[in-house]
């Protein structure tokens, strides 16, 4: 067996521009420190300014090298995300790496974004939709000035595994189960990591979209939200077991730290750890896809749905 990949694989990052999404906590946090520390420009892409400034201090700390800023940004709101989209872009900057972490997990009962969407669906999906779309004219000024591929990485989950599309209900409106709606919205990201990798391949672009997933990591996923005091007891009792016997939060950023920066990454790659059912482990390499995750009709059947709910076309 191959020895485990790590941070110190990174090459050196000096000179790339970095948007991470929900970079205050957790994976987020952890991807962006270790870029910033190999060098790299992070933007921390944050919905709560409060708690990203003290992950920007937190940061700032543990590499006082660090060249990073926070921005506001809400994955629920589109006006949030065109925002943010517009100030990137007014600093007409190539943008070399944009990773789309951030997400919801499970509220218990059924909540709307700004827009009117469900939560999960309108933040884990349509929201990173809207903005890679939108930043996609800083990822082409980087394939333009740079010899080496601009990555858009987004975050899928093992969870697409028992995920199923319900075109007749995206929005989960008729029935809305907690664990159903973050399965179809992660299936839907994988699905939008392969299409956008097929669309920017069809039109001869250099950005290369790639997924990855955690495993099964002790994140903020499973300890925050809108839950009873017994949810929330059994969620902070769930994060203790995963803790010890799954994915710290730090291991779990590996695979998106893999994604964004191995040389041996392939467009409309997917990535994950090799350990047990995909939930842990030292090694990090090609993760499994699950047929529905394949299936070219339904990803052009999303795409649609989400340039249409988002107003976001890709040019």
């Amino acid at each position: 067996m191959s020895r485990p990949w790590t941070p110190d694989d990174i090459a050196p990052q000096t000179g790339r521009h970095v948007v991470v999404t929900g970079a205050n906590s957790g994976i987020g946090y952890h991807a962006a420190a270790i870029l910033a520390r190999h060098g790299a420009e992070v933007v921390l892409a944050c919905r709560d300014e409060r708690r990203g400034a003290r992950a920007l201090a937190r940061l700032r700390a543990e590499v006082p090298e660090a060249r990073v800023r926070l921005a506001p940004l809400d994955l629920a709101s589109l006006a949030s995300v065109r925002a943010f989209a517009d100030g990137e872009l007014a600093r007409r900057q190539p943008l070399d790496l944009l990773v789309n972490n951030a997400g919801v997990m499970a509220p218990p009962r059924r909540l709307e974004t700004a827009d009117g969407f469900e939560l999960q669906f309108g933040t884990n999906v349509l929201g990173h939709f809207a903005l890679t779309g939108l930043l996609l004219p800083a990822l082409e000024m980087a394939a333009n000035s740079s010899t080496e591929q601009p990555r858009v990485v987004t975050i899928a989950s093992i969870a697409h595994k028992q995920g199923r599309l319900d075109f007749d209900d995206l929005q989960s409106t008729r029935h809305y189960g907690p664990m159903p709606a973050y399965r179809q919205s992660k299936l839907a990201n994988l699905l939008f990591a392969f299409e956008l990798d097929r669309r920017l391949r069809a039109a001869g672009s250099r950005v290369m979209s790639v997924a990855a997933h955690p495993g099964v990591a002790n994140t903020n996923l499973f300890r925050s939200g809108e839950h009873s005091a017994a949810g929330r007891a059994i969620r902070a009792a769930l994060s203790g077991f995963i803790g010890a016997v799954l994915n710290s939060d730090l291991a779990g950023a590996l695979p998106t730290l893999y994604a964004a920066t191995a040389p041996d990454v392939v467009d409309g790659g997917y990535y994950g750890p090799l350990g047990l059912f995909e939930a842990r482990g030292e090694q990090v390499g090609p993760a499994k896809v699950a047929p529905q995750a394949r299936n070219e009709a339904d990803a052009r059947r999303l795409w649609q749905v989400c340039e249409t709910l988002t107003g976001t076309a890709f040019g």
